[in-house]
């Protein structure tokens, strides 16, 4: 359920930036009217939530499907350890409506889809795109632009991140930078390439700033332009962006937004890997997670093999038996599972569908070890 906005003076909780020359009352009450939907609430849903509410917003809405982990709190720092398995969206907006009793809060316990994306999107000004795939990237763009709707976007890799506003006064949008969504074995791995804690907070706040330029109207947005961060180096720079017809008369969605994959590899689920497991079929789990990873928790006889160094290993793995590999989330086993799959072709290979999350999510610490 929402939470109910209620009056509180302006001139108290906004002074400080009500002093800004070029803002003051008629800029804060342009935020109080507005409505944005942040859709993702981590590593860059976090800032951006944290900060818009702060600014005072008047609606918000959260839309997430995910429960917190602890692998998720090293940089979405609105969270605490003992809420770790709670709905992040529920969480969030108790402690939103903390930090600001006066904005409405609406939490989406939900992942944006085909099916909702209209309807939930149509009830808002602005998107903050805070996600961190890519069909809900091209799903948000088009939804955006089937609406009218602009929308900040923001990525991170490592120690860099991009940051843009799309769809705003007929700027370009998604698909002028990204024309097509990549295949799924040209993903980078998150889990792979891992993040530092701090660069999604940076990158959030970035578009926590733009969503208030667009907002406000104050300063210049970035419509027109992609914003790079190089964070290790301290270094940024600005790509201009063209604005592309084709990309603006987008007609309906697409009846799905699943990225592509070019990859052979059958996956298993974690409930018939588990009744393998049960049965004692002999088999061979191949973890391919960092190590890291696999002490903090892995699947009875899994043995770890590094994605990493998995090319190094693959040629002596025995091939007799079938062999199902697994990581955090299931990128990196199905790499590693079309890895034999070329070495050894006539292999019985198995990536693990959702890897450890889908695991313990569906089935806790069942057979797990640490």
């Amino acid at each position: 359920m929402p939470t109910s906005p209620k009056n509180f003076a302006m001139d108290n909780r906004y002074s400080r930036q009500l002093q800004l020359p070029g803002f003051g009352p008629e800029s804060q009450k342009k935020l109080q009217n507005a409505k944005v939907l942040v859709v993702g609430a981590g590593g860059l849903g976090v800032p951006v939530l944290q900060y818009l509410a702060g600014m005072g917003v008047g609606m918000l809405g959260l839309v997430d499907g995910d429960l917190i982990s602890l692998t998720n709190l090293h940089r979405q720092v609105l969270y605490s350890t003992p809420e770790v398995g709670k709905p992040k969206v529920e969480v969030a907006a108790q402690k939103l409506a903390q930090l600001n009793p006066a904005i409405q809060l609406v939490p989406y316990q939900t992942h944006l889809t085909t099916q909702n994306a209209l309807q939930i999107i149509k009830e808002y000004d602005l998107v903050v795109d805070a996600t961190d795939n890519f069909e809900a990237r091209y799903l948000i763009n088009d939804a955006c632009v089937l609406l009218g709707k602009p929308f900040v976007y923001g990525a991170l890799h490592q120690y860099e991140g991009q940051v843009s506003v799309f769809n705003f006064a007929g700027g370009p949008t998604y698909r002028c930078l990204y024309p097509n969504p990549p295949t799924a074995v040209e993903i980078p791995d998150c889990n792979t390439a891992g993040v530092l804690g701090v660069v999604p907070g940076l990158v959030g706040c970035q578009q926590a700033l733009e969503a208030v330029k667009v907002i406000t109207g104050v300063g210049k947005s970035l419509s027109g332009y992609l914003l790079m961060l190089d964070f290790l180096n301290q270094s940024q720079h600005k790509i201009k962006l063209k604005a592309k017809p084709e990309n603006q008369r987008i007609q309906r969605l697409q009846a799905s937004y699943a990225v592509a994959s070019c990859t052979t590899v059958p996956e298993i689920a974690p409930s018939e890997l588990m009744e393998w497991m049960n049965q004692g079929k002999k088999l061979l789990l191949l973890d391919v997670r960092e190590e890291n990873e696999y002490v903090a928790g892995h699947l009875q006889k899994a043995l770890l093999t590094p994605l990493s160094m998995f090319e190094h290993q693959v040629d002596q793995l025995p091939t007799h038996l079938p062999m199902v590999t697994i990581c955090q989330k299931g990128g990196r086993s199905l790499k590693a599972a079309q890895m034999v799959l070329d070495k050894h072709a006539g292999a019985e290979v198995y990536s693990m569908k959702g890897g450890m999350e889908a695991w313990q999510e569906q089935l806790h610490n069942h057979l797990v070890v640490s």
